[in-house]
């Protein structure tokens, strides 16, 4: 057993009971998995008061993911794709990972190495800012690759 104003130690649990409410606290066990079970005299609702502040400032620290998606086609112009390119280079430089995928409509699948080149060379123009995190896949009509920001130092 721990606590403010209590002798640290190994008690019996209705001493423990006891000495908590000669303090008129609580007995919180805190560890209940440690041999032996770990308690503590404290007020019960300023543990779970403390206990959910921890929780929410872990919450806050916690990054959220935000996926932006561009979609390109096999036949995209260079002033198409320097265009989307510009897009995706903002959505980066705010932290967001972009997914770009190529949609290939009806016969156009046969051009699946002019879409991945298409992917690849996007990739390379972002090399600067972005990481590949996923490389080109043909997922039934699209072609998707994902980057991801690279770590500032």
């Amino acid at each position: 057993m721990v606590g403010d104003n209590v002798e640290n130690g190994i008690y019996n649990i209705k001493d423990a009971i006891q000495l908590a409410d000669e303090h008129e606290l609580d007995l919180v066990e805190i560890s209940p998995n440690a041999n032996p079970p770990v308690c503590k005299v404290t007020d019960y609702k300023k543990f779970l008061y403390e206990k959910k502040k921890k929780e929410k400032e872990i919450k806050a620290k916690t990054a959220k993911v935000v996926v932006k998606e561009i979609r390109l086609g096999p036949n995209t112009d260079d002033h198409d794709f320097n265009f989307k390119l510009k897009h995706a280079e903002k959505f980066i430089q705010d932290g967001a990972k972009v997914k770009v995928d190529v949609f290939f409509k009806g016969r156009s699948i046969i051009y699946k190495d002019k879409g991945e080149l298409m992917l690849l060379n996007f990739a390379h123009e972002l090399s600067e800012i972005a990481k590949v995190e996923k490389r080109p896949k043909l997922e039934g009509k699209r072609m998707i690759m994902i980057l991801a920001p690279k770590k500032s130092k």
